[in-house]
């Protein structure tokens, strides 16, 4: 009842898979001003993330509600039906580049709603060149996040999944919000076995608190947005115990020598 009191009004009713919505919710990103600043921040981290050379585009997953391009100038924006404001429709398991193209691949909450993530990592090592990355901010596992997610949120959240893989009900609706925690941190091991074309360069937990009371894409402001400096200062407080309270992760992965296959 309390979700369905704070739903956004532009998106209340709509489903998630509907190119509608997500067309809506670039609408709502920048209308809403404590929720653009959060993707602002996020957008200028994984802009760092890059790597600092000219030669090759970077892709984006999952374009279609953002504005990335505004702090990656070569970016390519992708999503996987039609949306304005994209250029190019794909999906990120199976990529139209030739081998070795890119510099580099970012995405905003898109891992977690991929069904089959290794045929993506794979594919990312064919087409991302030896130095380039894949970054991505994406929901993270920790005691204050397994209570919101699990009982605020409206997407599959199962840590305890013994699986990757996942049914692939829809682009958006399939998901589990704790697919990245599981690959890179529980089964860490696991991957790296797997892919050794990819080296985890980093992985920052951040944000407990300024998603949750923006109320993301689909639920009302629950603070206004001049608020958006405390709430940035209460964290930077909190930083210490990032571990426990965070509720996404800024997630860098390097490309490296090793040839697909190898």
């Amino acid at each position: 009842m309390l979700k369905s009191l704070l739903a956004h009004p532009l998106t209340r009713g709509l489903a998630v898979d509907d190119p509608e919505t997500t067309a809506l919710r670039w609408r709502i990103i920048r209308e809403k001003t404590f929720l653009k600043r959060v993707y602002q921040e996020w957008y200028a981290s994984v802009a760092a993330a890059l790597p600092d050379v000219p030669e090759g585009p970077v892709l984006e997953l999952g374009a279609g509600g953002g504005f990335l391009k505004e702090f990656v100038p070569d970016l390519i924006a992708s999503e996987v039906f039609h949306v304005p404001h994209v250029d190019v429709i794909m999906d990120g398991q199976c990529m139209p580049f030739l081998t070795a193209t890119l510099k580099g691949i970012v995405m905003t909450d898109v891992l977690h709603h991929l069904p089959q993530p290794r045929a993506f990592f794979a594919e990312s090592a064919r087409c991302v060149r030896p130095g380039g990355v894949i970054v991505a901010i994406e929901p993270w596992v920790t005691p204050w996040s397994r209570l919101v997610y699990g009982r605020l949120h409206h997407e599959p959240f199962q840590p305890d999944a013994r699986e990757w893989e996942f049914p692939g009900s829809g682009p958006l609706s399939g998901a589990n919000g704790a697919l990245p925690w599981i690959i890179f941190r529980r089964d860490r091991a696991q991957f790296e076995g797997e892919f050794a074309t990819w080296r985890v360069k980093e992985i920052r937990p951040c944000m407990p608190f300024r998603y949750l009371v923006s109320g993301g894409v689909s639920l009302r402001s629950l603070t206004p947005g001049w608020t958006f400096g405390f709430w940035r200062g209460l964290e930077g407080l909190l930083s210490p115990l990032r571990n426990s309270l965070g509720m996404f992760a800024l997630i860098v992965l390097e490309r490296t020598s090793v040839e697909v296959g190898e």
